[in-house]
């Protein structure tokens, strides 16, 4: 997890030692007790903002909040104070630092939402300061068992600014753009960060303009990073687009594109690009086809039920379009929902998703999705799949809990069941064997059981990972040990 917790939370925030939590301006995906909180909060109608791209700004999060919390202390006191206090201490003018240990026996080729590092080892400093209109942020991190040969990595870094309601940042930082849990088609935080140039909203409030007002708060975000260089296309593009608005209360849009383009021996001028943007390509131009694309549509409704909350979501991919609409399509669908047992929040989750292009429903076609004819690399950095961690041709079911008790103290646990790789072959092409990828290796079913526990511990943070398969997962690079036992240790100052 990025954000760790050192709270005591049960509708108050209680002694703590001198150390601050750091974090950048925002909420970064990975830290599912904010995610559970701030989710909580709009599902029950007192946040009303979109909940489904992060990271989300904390000037969203703050201007979003309504006074209807006070009236429903029991339900959802835990969760502002929460939030509360993360912000005090993210959101505040100041110079900020961290270092932090970890290791672990294996790398799991399966995350989700909140997942640990993707090294075996490794040791990371991280340095934040926040002015009024600047923020910055230096991670260095030396990690000499990786699965990627770069044991040197800036992973977490940005520089940001603001501008009027707008904020221009550079960097390599996580994304999650979509309603799952343990999934996300389109992106989502399974392979490190990406570095590029970004822009998004700074606060999300609704359009003044009467004829836009329907829209209700919106947020958009784009950005354009580079892949690495060893690929079947070198230093190709990737442009990202996500829009997302509330038009009623609960109810969560989202709509999402990523445009891979150009790269050694790709045209990569401004006609290259306006086709890309138009979606003037799948053949349509021969030779000088732009890239390649993928769209997909997301839809999250919450509300409350008694003293807590339950949501329904969905999530639909295309790899191709077809008219104005995505075409070889893949699914996601889940439910998710809290309780309060034994003195402490829950938040459960049940996901479904099938990456088989149109197995869900029609005719299958394996070898589309999260591939391509020209980017035989695919739709993946380093390795790992940028959208499902569980890649492409792959249906899985996964039921979760999150359990956060009120002495700061976390645990969660889920299990998955999943057939990978269902038609037993594979288009993508490897170009350095030194990089693990994990893509699965012919039809494959798998149980996986992940597990986690976090407490303060030394003055620090300490996050226990444990992840076990009935079996060895086959990829395309070796197999994955069933067994993944990790840990990691943070210091603030």
């Amino acid at each position: 997890m990025t954000l760790k917790h050192w709270a005591l939370v049960g509708g108050a925030v209680a002694c703590l030692t001198s150390n601050s939590l750091q974090a950048a301006p925002w909420l970064e995906p990975g830290d599912a007790r904010a995610r559970f909180a701030a989710q909580k909060l709009a599902d029950r109608g007192h946040m009303d903002r979109t909940i489904t791209t992060w990271p989300i700004m904390w000037s969203a999060v703050h201007n979003s909040l309504q006074p209807s919390v006070s009236a429903d202390q029991r339900s959802v006191g835990s969760a502002a104070a929460y939030l509360r206090f993360e912000k005090e201490r993210q959101a505040e003018q100041a110079f900020r630092g961290e270092y932090s240990l970890y290791g672990s026996s294996e790398i799991p080729g399966v995350r989700g939402f909140s997942d640990n590092p993707l090294a075996k080892a490794g040791i990371a400093v991280n340095l934040q300061w926040q002015g009024d209109t600047w923020a910055l942020g230096l991670k260095p991190a030396f990690v000499p068992k990786t699965d990627d040969d770069q044991e040197l990595r800036l992973d977490g870094s940005y520089l940001a600014a603001t501008a009027g309601n707008w904020v221009l940042g550079a960097g390599a930082i996580d994304r999650w753009w979509g309603p799952g849990w343990q999934s996300s088609l389109i992106l989502s935080n399974n392979a490190r960060p990406m570095p590029a140039l970004w822009l998004n909203r700074n606060s999300t409030y609704a359009p003044e303009t009467d004829w836009l007002q329907w829209i209700g708060p919106w947020q958009f975000t784009t950005f354009a990073g580079q892949y690495e260089s060893d690929r079947a296309v070198p230093d190709a593009k990737l442009i990202g687009m996500r829009f997302t608005f509330r038009p009623i209360s609960g109810l969560d849009i989202g709509l999402s594109r990523a445009i891979m383009v150009g790269g050694e021996g790709r045209p990569e001028n401004a006609s290259t690009l306006w086709n890309a943007l138009i979606g003037r390509d799948n053949g349509q131009l021969e030779e000088q086809d732009p890239g390649n694309q993928l769209g997909s549509i997301d839809a999250r409704y919450g509300f409350a039920v008694g003293q807590q909350s339950m949501g329904i979501y969905a999530q639909m991919m295309g790899e191709d379009e077809a008219g104005a609409f995505p075409a070889q399509k893949t699914w996601l669908f889940g439910a998710d929902w809290t309780t309060q047992l034994f003195k402490a929040d829950q938040q459960w989750f049940l996901e479904y998703s099938n990456t088989l292009a149109d197995d869900f429903p029609g005719d299958a076609m394996p070898n589309i999705t999260y591939d391509h004819s020209r980017y035989r690399t695919g739709y993946r950095y380093y390795g790992r799949s940028m959208g499902a961690s569980f890649d492409g041709d792959a249906e899985a079911v996964t039921l979760g809990a999150f359990n956060f008790l009120d002495n700061g103290t976390n645990l969660s646990a889920k299990i998955t069941y999943a057939r990978l790789n269902k038609d037993g072959t594979s288009r993508t092409v490897i170009e350095n064997n030194d990089i693990f990828y994990t893509v699965p290796e012919g039809d494959q079913n798998v149980a996986i059981l992940s597990l986690s526990y976090g407490a303060r511990l030394l003055n620090g943070w300490l996050d226990l990972s444990l992840q076990a398969s009935d079996k060895k997962i086959q990829y395309l690079s070796g197999e994955k040990d069933q067994w993944s036992l990790g840990a990691e240790w943070t210091y603030r100052f």
